[in-house]
């Protein structure tokens, strides 16, 4: 009887002891946790909205104004997640301010296989962005690109293309309503 009651008092001793410094590990690295993903996000922001100087948040975490010199309309960056083939991912993009011209994207979470579909984080694939336009839809095709909304498929990932490109426009189809355009 000794020994179990023994036991279970080490056992409590130990959990207290364990779960105390889960939670100081968790109180430091949290605030540096959101200190780095705010950093991300501005680097992100930066790279689909090159020229801005300034950003203004119209819905929080997802859609943002982005101003230039002179206080200038540049353009909007919004984020916009859904399923790829393996997981989720989710795009941070960058489009002109009259919602007509993609000006690029960046793909902040991937889960994609690794060679295939982690092709949409490489510069590559996401170059096919820049100066897009997405009246009509962006789509994508498996051969030469021929039209001005249209981008190359990654060959092997077809799956993982077709998701950007819904994710893609599924939000700019959001955005136009939220911004009554």
């Amino acid at each position: 009887m000794k020994n179990a009651i023994r036991m279970i008092l080490v056992l409590v001793v130990v959990g207290l002891i364990s779960g105390g410094a889960l939670v100081s590990v968790y109180n430091y690295a949290s605030p540096l946790i959101e200190k780095n993903k705010e950093k991300e996000l501005k680097d992100a922001l930066n790279k689909v909205l090159p020229e801005v100087v300034d950003y203004k948040e119209i819905e929080a975490n997802r859609l943002y104004e982005g101003r230039g010199k002179r206080n200038r309309l540049v353009g909007y960056a919004f984020i916009a997640e859904g399923n790829g083939y393996q997981g989720k991912i989710k795009i941070i993009a960058g489009i002109d301010p009259g919602l007509k011209e993609l000006k690029g994207i960046e793909v902040l979470e991937s889960s994609e296989t690794p060679g295939l579909g982690a092709e949409i984080t490489k510069e590559p694939f996401k170059s096919q962005f820049r100066g897009l336009s997405v009246v009509p839809d962006v789509t994508f095709t498996k051969g030469a690109v021929s039209e001005k909304n249209e981008i190359q498929a990654i060959t092997g990932a077809t799956i993982s293309t077709r998701s950007v490109v819904k994710i893609l426009n599924k939000e700019i189809a959001r955005i136009r309503e939220v911004l009554g355009r």
